[in-house]
């Protein structure tokens, strides 16, 4: 990785490191909760989409 994508990545590390940092200060606990949710219910329903793509993939590929 050269040195541009060194600092790129490094500037995103600490963005989201502040990012967080930041939403956890600003935020309570039950809204923290109520958000980690909501991200869990969206990533289940994400992953169940992918899953179902990765069958319909395999499907196609391999029983052709």
């Amino acid at each position: 990785m050269g040195r541009e994508g060194r600092s790129l990545s490094s500037f995103l590390l600490g963005a989201t490191v502040g990012l967080a940092v930041g939403y956890v200060l600003a935020t309570d606990k039950e809204t923290r909760k109520e958000d980690m949710e909501k991200v869990k219910k969206s990533l289940n329903t994400l992953k169940d989409k992918f899953a179902k793509k990765g069958q319909v993939l395999d499907e196609d590929i391999f029983h052709s």
